[in-house]
């Protein structure tokens, strides 16, 4: 195998390359920066843009096998930007694996694609795309999915991964956010406090990504699919929530909305904001009322049984894990040890 990861230097496409690298498998990484930490590892490194085709193709001779991690995440922001990034991107990714012969294609992708504003309890990817999203994110990757896995041939093997909520050292994302919310006090405990949710160590993602690519290369029994990735157990999202906090001495999560109410003012502030041309995140949106209210949670199951995927890293050592590198590292919203709140 010989890997080119699109978005190789983020948060999971950098687990996937150190993974590939302690396989033995020569990576390129393609994106639009150069990342240190990856020259150390002597990943070889291709900056550009991936709405440039001719540079796709370029870059992308002479390898085998495509990681497309690079993605525009979030839920606020332009349509455009959304689509130009995860539609015409992915579009673009496809047509540089035809040129070059790749053989096999593992897609980054979301549960969102499938959430339909309903609690989700153990269910599998016999779940329809949902008809409506609530944020542009959402919809651009259940396009950009459904492209991948319409492309799959006997000459691209293509696969989709839909890790849920990835966490872990390094994240830039959720735990940064939970923390500086935490901190600052602005988070509420959005309906009953009941919902489960799945959430995704970022070792095991990577692990995910890894074992499919190889099973494309061999049985291919993931050729066309699309697979569920999480911890394999769900958690209540509040008391872990409130977990996290209690190990980094930060105040529990006390105050509370119902989920209506929290939908309307979300659905109230994107207007506001989509009115006054604001580009900063509302505190609130509809989708990510509806988030933090519902349950989602999936079966791993075919991913277990098509390409032998298992959670290597649980729950409570992931977390250990964390609270290390936050004690360790300057993250935003955290200050030292767990002593200062």
């Amino acid at each position: 195998m010989k890997a080119f990861v699109t978005g190789g230097g983020g948060f999971v496409g950098s687990a996937i390359v150190r993974q590939l690298v302690d396989k033995g498998v020569e990576v390129a990484v393609f994106g639009r920066n150069h990342y240190p930490n990856l020259e150390k590892l002597g990943v070889r490194q291709f900056q550009g843009d991936i709405l440039d085709s001719d540079l796709l193709i370029r870059f992308m001779q002479g390898y085998d096998t495509v990681f497309h991690v690079a993605a525009k995440a979030g839920i606020w922001g332009p349509k455009y930007e959304f689509e130009q990034t995860n539609v015409t991107g992915t579009r673009n990714v496809l047509g540089a694996c035809f040129a070059n012969g790749v053989h096999s294609l593992v897609y980054t992708s979301t549960p969102s694609v499938v959430f339909n504003r309903k609690d989700i309890n153990g269910a599998d990817e016999r779940l329809p795309y949902a008809q409506r999203f609530l944020c542009y994110y959402a919809s651009s990757k259940a396009v950009a999915e459904q492209m991948v896995l319409a492309g799959n041939s006997e000459i691209l093997k293509t696969c989709a991964i839909r890790p849920h909520l990835v966490w872990g050292p390094g994240d830039p994302h959720l735990i940064p956010r939970l923390i500086a919310r935490g901190k600052a006090r602005k988070l509420k405990q959005v309906g009953n406090g009941q919902n489960m949710v799945d959430i995704s160590y970022v070792d095991n993602v990577a692990d995910a990504h890894v074992l499919a690519a190889e099973n494309l290369h061999s049985a291919a029994t993931a050729a066309g699919n699309a697979y569920f990735i999480s911890q394999g157990e769900p958690v209540s999202l509040w008391d872990w929530i409130n977990d996290l906090f209690q190990r980094l001495n930060i105040e529990p999560v006390k105050k509370k909305i119902n989920a209506k109410p929290a939908y309307f003012i979300g659905a109230l502030l994107e207007g506001i904001y989509m009115w006054f041309s604001v580009e900063k995140e509302p505190p609130m949106t509809r989708f990510l009322a509806e988030q933090l209210a519902k349950s989602h949670w999936f079966s791993i199951d075919r991913a277990r049984q098509d390409f032998g995927y298992e959670p290597r890293v649980s729950t409570s050592e992931g977390l250990e894990r964390v609270v290390k590198w936050l004690e360790n590292e300057k993250v935003p919203g955290f200050q030292g040890s767990r002593g200062q709140g």
